[in-house]
Parts: C-alpha cells; structure tokens; sequence
C-alpha cells in the first residue's frame, strides 16, 4: 500500500510505479508528478510531458522504468493545462515554470546527482525555452526525445532560435522520419549548434518513434536504442 507525505508546497504518494508528487507551479496552480530513483542512481532526467499526452502515456512510463534499469533516475509531470484535462496548452510562461518547479524538485529529491533536463516533443521545446530565458540551477544538459522544429509539412527554424541562447549541451533523439523535423534542416540547425549539440537519428522512426515492419525491428527495439544513446551521452558529460 502507498503512503502519503506532505512538505511544504510537495504531496508524496509511493508506489510500485514509483513516488507521485504534487508540485506547487505558481498562482496556486499544483500539477501532478513522478519520481522513479532507483538504488545507485548516477544522474537524474526531469521529463516534460508531450503537447497531447500526460506523463502517464505508454512512452512515458516506459521512458521511466527502461531508464531506470539503466541507474538514470527520472521525474516526470504534468503541464497544469492537462492537469485540468484541457486539449488547448498552457502560454510558454506557465509552462516554463511548470519545468522550473520541476527541476527544483528534482534537485531537492536528488542531491548530489547530476540534473538533466527536457523531455518529449513540446515538453523538451518548453524546457529549453525555459533554459534559454534565465539557466535552471543544476542543470547540466537537455535531452529532447523528438524536437518539434517546425508544424508538420511547413519547414521553418523558427522555433530553433532560442537553442542559440542555451549554452548547456543538448541531445537531439529523433526519428529519421519525424515529419515535425525535416532532416535536412534539423542537421543544420544542430550543425550551427556546434559543439555543445549532438544529434542521434533513428532510421526509419517517425516523432513517436514508430517504426514500419519493413525495419525489421518493433518499436521496444528502438526504444532501446534512444535509451542507451541518452545513457552515453549523459555519461559523456558527467
């Protein structure tokens, strides 16, 4: 059986599935969160939700137990908007300090572990927004599980301009075949990047990481791919 725990402005629940969290984000708004720490953990990644599914998807629970077999923590939320199990997202104000009280938290849950921040599709945009307006406390880089450069069938680098102000390194994961990225413009964007940004393509992935039969590999086999690129890279900077 769970048990609850209440600090100031944080609600703890435990669970199997890990520890359920209510975070404070700001103006009274609370949004639901996970923590998954396992045993001898060397690095914790704080996870952002993507823009129509909650940190209880599939992808995202699985994201959590898969990397936490390889001694990456993880704490992942909601953003307040699907917390309210509204469709329409919340303005990028309140989603940045949704990812900030969440960073926090993690810090507090986690000490002395390196922090790594970012998350899935509009939750990693959020978090590098967030990062480029004014650097999280203890975080040490940016794992984007899909970045969503640009609206399906429109190719811009609009939504690439605030990563120039991010001086943190950054982890681009994405499907070869995601139609938010075109290829050829994500590799320039990171190619401008320099240094401090790498990108790991998945062949054959679409943005959800879904790949045709003809790859002759499921979708697990991929997700393991992204698990053991991000555990590399995290361990490359640590």
């Amino acid at each position: 059986m769970g048990g609850l725990r209440q600090d100031s402005g944080v609600t703890r629940e435990h669970s199997e599935s890990g520890e359920h969290l209510t975070l404070e984000v700001r103006d009274g708004r609370r949004v639901s969160a996970r923590l998954v720490l396992p045993a001898g953990a060397r690095a914790c990644y704080v996870l952002a939700q993507g823009a129509g599914a909650g940190m209880e998807h599939p992808f995202m629970s699985a994201a959590a137990r898969e990397l936490g077999t390889l001694g990456i923590g993880t704490l992942r939320f909601q953003f307040p908007y699907m917390e309210q199990r509204s469709r329409r997202p919340d303005p990028p104000p309140v989603c940045h300090a949704a990812v900030r009280a969440a960073v926090a938290e993690a810090a507090r849950r986690a000490p002395g572990l390196p922090l790594f921040a970012g998350g899935r599709s509009f939750g990693g945009r959020m978090s590098s927004q967030a990062q480029a307006l004014a650097p999280m406390p203890g975080v040490r880089g940016l794992v984007f599980l899909g970045f969503p450069l640009h609206p399906a069938g429109a190719p811009s680098e609009s939504r690439a301009r605030h990563l120039f102000d991010v001086e943190i390194p950054m982890l681009f994961l994405q499907g070869a075949r995601d139609v938010l990225a075109e290829r050829g413009l994500l590799e320039t964007v990171v190619a401008r990047l320099g240094a401090r940004a790498t990108l790991r393509l998945v062949e054959d992935a679409d943005h959800s990481f879904h790949v045709p039969a003809r790859s002759g590999r499921s979708d697990e086999e991929v997700r393991g791919e992204l698990w053991r690129a991000l555990n590399e890279w995290i361990g490359s900077w640590q």
